[in-house]
């Protein structure tokens, strides 16, 4: 019989970040949100309870858990707030698990540790200004060979973590050769104020308004040829790989969102009264919350499945895409139904419904548009498009 109980410790980890997320993080992060302010004091919270370390070995200074378990804490966390949720989720999908997974011992021996204690945060840069989903027909960063010195010149845009005061390395794709006419791509690590790497001030954005995304340019920068992560020319199946798992960590995200939203709600309706009774007592909010619910536990349930798979060691990539696809159109639909049920409170920065809904969106674009998501599914069943 399949079972989708937590065990004692999952449950554990789940009550934990629960808390946490409700008594650190929730009483505060509206002021961060409203200010556009980066909150450094809850990164560090985070980081002595050993998020950040979750997936990785106690070697490194980790948790000695797997990707289920970063998945469970960043559902919590976006039950409260999405922002420090994809903090934790770039830093460590995005960030140190390409390290984790590809560096040499050296490479991990001398980054994993201080991001492992959350004292340090890595990025990932790989979208450009001129390019959305085609990552290697889009790309124009470029990286060549000066001696034993990569020269890198280009530009990112949209990159999560990349321009904090604790910032430590971002990790680039860059174009280093061709072959049979086609872009070499290799992943390379440049650390945080490295001449000629440029952080652009911080995107002024609808939503995620207290996590930091910036454009970055590399003009001549130069670093070691060391700083080469995995083999020159595998950078973009490194990436796929990266962007696979990260999938998962966006869709138990948004799951979680989607659940805050009930969460909201529930409360809400209670208080809230509207002709002569709590709102809560009128069938057409009772179906509206009775839906959001069932799109909440669907989107559970399917990145439960595409991380256990993961952490299995099966193969996951549809699963992976369809809970993306599943998940962030409950965090978006339950959103949108959560705003409606608050009536004008819900169009109030001060209420949480608020900052869901204007942190819904992205969900549906980032780390692979839901267009993207479905064309994985098609591939995976087979199908493929024709001249």
């Amino acid at each position: 019989m399949v079972g989708f109980r937590l065990n004692e410790e999952q449950e554990a980890l789940r009550s934990t970040v629960e808390d946490f997320a409700r008594e650190v993080v929730a009483p505060v992060i509206g002021g961060y949100y409203q200010r556009g302010e980066f909150p450094y004091e809850i990164v560090a919270r985070m980081g002595k309870l050993g998020l950040f370390g979750l997936p990785f070995p106690e070697e490194y200074g980790g948790m000695g858990g797997d990707y289920f378990a970063l998945c469970l804490a960043l559902h919590e966390l976006a039950r409260v707030d999405s922002s420090v949720a994809i903090t934790l989720e770039a830093g460590v999908a995005l960030g140190a698990m390409p390290i984790f997974r590809f560096g040499t011992a050296a490479q991990r021996e001398r980054w994993l540790p201080d991001l492992c204690q959350g004292e340090r945060l890595a990025a990932f840069g790989l979208t450009e200004p001129g390019g959305g989903s085609d990552i290697p027909g889009g790309m124009r960063t470029t990286a060549r060979l000066d001696g034993d010195l990569w020269v890198i010149d280009g530009s990112k845009s949209f990159i999560t973590n990349s321009g904090t005061s604790i910032t430590s390395v971002v990790t680039a794709l860059a174009i280093t050769g061709r072959s049979d006419g086609r872009p070499e791509i290799s992943a390379i690590m440049i650390p945080a104020g490295t001449k000629g790497f440029t952080v652009a001030p911080e995107y002024s954005k609808v939503g995620w308004c207290a996590s930091d995304t910036r454009e970055l340019s590399f003009s001549s920068c130069r670093v070691p040829r060391a700083n080469l992560l995995g083999e020159v020319g595998r950078g973009y199946a490194q990436f796929l790989q990266t962007l696979d798992e990260g999938r998962v960590a966006i869709a138990a995200l948004s799951a979680g969102l989607a659940r805050g939203c009930v969460d909201e709600c529930l409360r809400y309706v209670r208080e809230r009264t509207a002709f002569g009774h709590d709102l809560g007592h009128y069938q057409a909010i009772q179906f509206k919350i009775a839906d959001m619910e069932a799109r909440a536990h669907t989107a559970r349930l399917a990145w439960y499945e595409a991380a256990a798979r993961l952490v299995a060691g099966e193969p996951f990539k549809k699963q992976a895409a369809i809970a993306k696809l599943v998940s962030s159109n409950a965090a978006m639909d339950n959103a949108r139904d959560a705003t409606q049920i608050f009536g004008g409170y819900g169009f109030m920065n001060e209420f949480p419904v608020a900052r869901f809904y204007r942190d819904a969106k992205v969900l549906e674009i980032g780390e692979g548009t839901s267009e993207v998501q479905r064309m994985v599914i098609a591939r995976q069943l087979g199908l493929s498009q024709t001249a």
